[in-house]
């Protein structure tokens, strides 16, 4: 009897054209799921005859909790080599293997600068202004040579977009709780002592941590008073950086002049959300790893975790 596989939240319907599944025909049944279950129980329902799941990265949590409801789950595959949402211990300790899959950190690199481009140029207000017979030319863009910007972590995301921050003649200044120095130096970037500094230097800030206990809420009202009026904020990184209540307080009041937003406390965002609604916003639905060459990556080696589990030597094993 061939083993059963769903591949969760393909929301474009494309994980089976992105990679060559054939090697696992004769072994697995592959179903793919389009739509996203938040609700635990239809999640349940969905796949508890499944054998292997494919996961998008931290979109479905998979605790202890939810791995006892689906016993008959041995491989877990997830996008990218690290998953804070699924308990890796739980999973080994139910005889379930946690693999994960390469990524590129170039599409969220290029996608940041596709929000910073579309903040500073009012992108949204004038496309839209176009399309519906509005006037032409309401807005003065911001220049991007010789203003400031500023970057929250300068790991690999943040140190390739300082990289094209300073092709564009920006200034470049970094903080993170662990850079140093001469790292921000070795990236072109100028050190900040604290994240307030760099806030109240910066034109455009762009957040580029991996999220903890430690970061969660790094970002709240405080800092976000001590930006610029001026200011942009953009996130392409993750939602939980920021306090969502002062950010949106910050957009109503103007303590900042706008927000570039990929990343969202809930997925997909809430039809109510006024991030879906504030002029001052250009939101994108978490577009920020989704391109061609990634969902190779992933679903390629996705197949290829799915053979060598059931060769009996597991590979790219989270730990």
């Amino acid at each position: 009897m061939k083993l059963r596989c769903a591949v969760l939240d393909d929301y474009q319907g494309v994980a089976l054209s992105s990679a060559d599944w054939s090697p696992l025909a004769d072994r697995v049944d592959v179903r793919v799921l389009r739509e996203h279950l938040d609700d635990r129980d239809a999640l349940v329902a969905a796949v508890e005859d499944c054998e292997i799941l494919v996961i998008m990265r931290e979109r479905t949590p998979f605790d202890a909790g939810l791995l006892d409801r689906l016993p008959r789950l041995r491989l877990l595959v997830t996008s990218g080599l690290r998953n804070a949402s699924v308990d890796v211990a739980a999973a080994r300790a139910r005889g379930i293997a946690v693999c994960g899959t390469a990524s590129s950190s170039t599409p969220p690199t290029e996608l940041t600068w596709a929000l910073l481009l579309g903040l500073a140029r009012h992108v949204r207000a004038e496309a839209q202004a176009l399309r519906e017979g509005g006037p032409w030319q309401s807005t003065v863009g911001t220049d991007l040579a010789g203003r400031t910007l500023g970057l929250v972590g300068l790991g690999k995301i943040g140190s390739r977009v300082a990289a094209i921050g300073r092709a564009f003649g920006m200034d470049v200044v970094a903080w993170s709780p662990h850079l140093t120095e001469e790292r921000a130096a070795e990236h072109g970037a100028r050190f900040a002592k604290d994240r307030h500094e760099l806030l109240a230097a910066a034109d455009f800030v762009s957040l580029h941590l991996v999220l903890s206990d430690r970061t969660r809420g790094l970002i709240g009202e405080a800092e976000l008073r001590s930006m610029r009026p001026s200011a942009y904020l953009v996130n392409t990184s993750r939602a939980g950086l920021v306090d969502g209540g002062a950010l949106v307080r910050a957009l109503r009041e103007g303590w900042i002049a706008g927000a570039g937003l990929d990343v969202y406390e809930t997925e997909p965002l809430p039809a109510g959300d006024p991030l879906r609604t504030l002029p001052n916003v250009l939101a994108l639905p978490h577009l920020g790893y989704v391109t061609e060459g990634n969902y190779a990556r992933y679903f390629g080696e996705a197949v290829e975790d799915i053979a060598a589990f059931l060769a009996g030597a597991p590979v790219r094993e989270l730990s």
